[in-house]
């Protein structure tokens, strides 16, 4: 976990920030069902909870998430499902400049992914309930828009739910 006493050297001057694309392709293999990674605006707060790693990437918001999608889509061990703040649809133009522009590139980027759209607080109270026992991965960018944060809740991709289901009821009759 970083936070700024970690981006300075005991003398004040600034650290370099740690390559969070290292750090992307190093959680990865050990990340499965149940871990979360977090592409953040800038002012999403570090969380003191255990598990919960913070990163600064210093590169915009499309960047991070564009990398990281990229980055899943070479994973068969887990796929993503995307969480949304849903007062993003209600973030007004006027209010934040660029927001128009950002809905629609995101909208580009998440076709044909699964995407549930729900209160920030609802979705921040997964994930923080998710990192009581498995790890979240959060990566801050340059983003100054409010309820951009693109959550993402790993899920097994070899297993999907109807699999699943039939397995529960199989051991049922069993």
């Amino acid at each position: 976990m970083t936070n700024d006493s970690d981006s300075k050297t005991s003398d004040g001057a600034m650290k370099a920030l740690p390559n969070w694309e290292q750090i992307l392709t190093e959680r990865l293999p050990l990340f499965g069902h149940r871990n979360w990674i977090v592409v953040a605006d800038a002012a999403y707060p570090s969380q003191s909870r255990p598990g919960v790693e913070t990163i600064a990437s210093g590169e915009t918001q499309q960047a991070v998430v564009e990398t990281v999608l990229a980055r899943l889509r070479e994973c068969s061990h887990v796929r993503p499902v995307i969480h949304l703040d849903r007062e993003l649809a209600f973030v007004d133009e006027r209010d934040a400049l660029g927001v128009d522009a950002y809905r629609r590139w995101l909208d580009t980027q998440l076709k044909g992914q699964t995407v549930d759209s729900s209160p920030h607080d609802e979705i921040i109270a997964k994930m923080d309930q998710a990192a009581q026992m498995f790890s979240v991965l959060v990566v801050k960018t340059a983003m100054t828009i409010p309820y951009t944060t693109v959550f993402i809740e790993l899920d097994c991709g070899y297993w999907n739910g109807d699999s699943e289901l039939r397995l529960r009821r199989a051991m049922q009759t069993a």
